[in-house]
């Protein structure tokens, strides 16, 4: 079975919303956990728009699944990363106007890439690079030093109509391909919901886990985030 990895920043954006102390995304994790969660994600953000210092810290302590931070290739969020040792740092691009991460890392002739990746991995973390299915940039990851790779998924659950769906598809099956045929571990993420990510999980056997976040939480407004992960579980088993 393929791993979950349960995204819980919109938990803290409804919190974020009303400066209220609830609802905790540490107790969302916990639920998403004993749901069969296989890891819990976050992305501690520059502006700081969801997940707060203070969580990251709770997440990186008593859990019972590891913690992927998604994370600006930046010192201040490398420094805290370093310190806080999630097992996992998944570089992401970011920008501060952006309501969620638009695309892939550029990878090549990225000049901060390699010594955050050297810091990173020299704390004991793995690092993953969110790229967009494109292949030269796939390659460079491994040149720069990445363990894995998230497929950004995003233009395929964007897409409009069955030839641009199937178009989008065989990019991430090439991709996904090419990553292992390098030596790159592959995770896949961004848009995926009840609707898509089936065919997504069948295409795509490289493929070891997958980050959701957005529809799980929108989910668990009407049935509960126990049986929301539970329903993603199924989905990709």
């Amino acid at each position: 079975m393929k791993r979950l990895g349960v995204n819980i920043d919109h938990v803290a954006t409804l919190r974020q919303a009303r400066g209220t102390s609830y609802p905790d995304p540490c107790e969302a994790a916990r639920c998403a956990i004993r749901a069969g969660a296989d890891q819990i994600t976050v992305h501690l953000r520059e502006d700081r728009r969801h997940i707060q210092d203070a969580d990251l810290e709770r997440f990186a302590n008593g859990f019972d699944a590891p913690l992927n931070l998604e994370m600006a290739a930046i010192e201040e969020i490398t420094t805290i990363a370093c310190r806080v040792r999630p097992a996992t740092a998944t570089i992401v691009p970011e920008r501060r106007k952006e309501i969620t991460t638009e695309g892939g890392l550029s990878v090549i002739d990225n000049a901060t890439l390699p010594a955050c990746i050297a810091r990173l991995r020299d704390a004991g973390i793995a690092v993953s690079l969110f790229v967009d299915p494109d292949i030269e940039e796939i390659r460079a990851s491994r040149k720069v030093g990445a363990e894995t790779i998230e497929l950004h998924t995003g233009a395929y659950c964007e897409a409009v109509g069955t030839d641009a769906a199937d178009h989008e598809l065989a990019r991430l099956k090439e991709a996904a391909a090419t990553a292992a045929g390098v030596g790159l571990r592959v995770a896949a993420g961004h848009g995926l919901n009840y609707d898509n990510t089936r065919r997504v999980v069948e295409s795509l056997p490289e493929v070891f886990e997958y980050n959701i976040g957005h529809a799980i939480v929108a989910r668990a407004v009407f049935i509960g985030i126990e049986a929301a992960v539970a329903e993603m579980k199924q989905l990709m088993a």
